[in-house]
């Protein structure tokens, strides 16, 4: 649309079903290398993709008239297949239902960077539950703790 000017950043954060670290070191950069070309065909740009052994950080810029479920929903369904389709999980790869989803302006971009990049460090001092549950508090986002993470049946 003439005349739209925007800058929106974008951080998701979605895990493994019931949290399985099941992401491998030897598959894991492909993977978030797939998971960064997936965002860019849905509309968006990558600036970042990284994660651990059970969940993913995206970074991305949208433009306004693009839904950030509309995106996840695609990544997430398409990449889950990729991993099913190479085979590198003995059990069926599933990413848990919904994500989290927070936006930062152009003065906190390079910060958000180096937290998604250094997720491997990060990871070493806090969990991901508490990591989760630090940045929706963070964002001042209701949320019921009996609902944040699926539980295996």
């Amino acid at each position: 649309m003439a005349n739209t000017y925007h800058k929106m950043y974008v951080h998701t954060v979605f895990s493994v079903k019931y949290r399985r670290a099941i992401i491998q070191p030897d598959w894991s950069k492909e993977l978030h290398g797939i998971i960064g070309n997936l965002l860019n065909q849905a509309g968006a740009k990558t600036i970042i993709v990284n994660g651990t052994s059970d969940h993913v950080h995206c970074f991305f810029s949208a433009k306004p008239d693009l839904s950030v479920s509309q995106i996840m929903k695609s990544v997430k369904a398409r990449s889950s297949k990729w991993v099913n389709d190479k085979g590198f999980t003995p059990v069926r790869f599933e990413w848990q239902k919904g994500f989290g989803s927070f936006t930062y302006a152009e003065s906190q971009k390079d910060k958000v960077y180096r937290y998604v990049n250094n997720q491997e460090e990060h990871h070493k001092k806090i969990s991901f539950r508490e990591e989760y549950i630090s940045l929706l508090k963070l964002f001042k986002i209701d949320f019921d703790e009996r609902y944040i993470f699926q539980e295996p049946i």
